[in-house]
This record gives structure tokens, C-alpha cells and sequence, in this order.
């Protein structure tokens, strides 16, 4: 879900950032798609519409974001971190060979963590899933 200018600015200032465009519009681009994106890729589509940044200021920009909340980083081993401009607990499945990542809708967690809950001393407050396998553009 895309948060407002006014929510995006309090986000970030409420993380000790600054809002500028260029977070605005790289913020913008990670929540327009759902493909979870790298880094380079989120480049590519901001500089349509800020020519002059920069990848640093892109890589700078995503940090940001994660850190006051607003996206998600997922790291992806031994390839390049993707990025989530959704941020609400959800699961997702990779591609083992292109590193292409797609969310899982519809999946029901709560009962398996309940009963980790009830079989560990933890306080379960959050879950990260990720699945592998093979996208249907590389099964051989």
C-alpha cells in the first residue's frame, strides 16, 4: 500500500532523514511494481523522471527507506539485495536461477505460528518466509 507524501516525509524525518525527491521518487518507483527489485533496477526506472541521480544516491535513498520502514530489504544471498515497497507481512517465493522474486498471497501462517509459540519460549512478533524453486521461464 502507497503511503502519502505527507506520511512518506513524516517517515523518513521520524528516522532521521531528510525528505527530498529523490527519495520521493525512488520510493515511488519501488512501490509501483511488484517484480521486488534491485538497486540497478529501481535506478533504471527513476532516472525517467530524476535524470541526474545518481546509483549511490539510489542505494542511499533504499537504505533509508528500509530503516524508517517504508520498504523492506530482502536479501538474496549470494546475488544483489531486492527491495519490497509493501510492507505488510507477507510471504514470497524465489527463482533459484534467474533470482526473479514474486509475492505468495493467501497463505495462512497464523496457525503454524502459534503452534511454534506454544512449543518454544519465544515471543513470536514477526515472521520472514521465503520459498525456492525454479520460475517457469527456467525450468528446463
Amino acid at each position: 500500500m502507497r503511503i502519502s507524501e505527507s506520511e512518506l516525509r513524516r517517515a523518513l524525518e521520524g528516522g532521521g532523514h531528510r525528505f527530498t525527491t529523490q527519495r520521493s521518487a525512488v520510493y515511488g518507483a519501488l512501490v509501483e511494481t511488484s517484480s521486488h527489485p534491485t538497486a540497478d533496477d529501481v535506478f533504471t526506472a527513476v532516472r525517467a523522471y530524476v535524470p541526474d541521480i545518481s546509483l549511490a544516491t539510489v542505494y542511499k535513498a533504499l537504505e533509508a527507506l528500509v530503516s524508517c520502514g517504508v520498504a523492506i530489504k530482502l536479501p538474496m544471498g549470494s546475488g544483489p539485495a531486492r527491495y519490497d515497497g509493501r510492507t505488510d507481512q507477507h510471504e514470497h517465493i524465489r527463482c533459484l536461477s534467474c533470482g526473479c522474486v514474486h509475492d505468495i498471497e493467501g497463505l495462512q501462517p497464523n496457525a503454524w505460528t502459534r503452534g511454534i509459540a506454544e512449543m518454544t519460549p519465544f515471543k513470536i512478533v514477526g515472521y520472514r518466509l521465503e520459498l525456492e524453486g525454479y520460475c517457469p521461464d527456467c525450468v528446463h
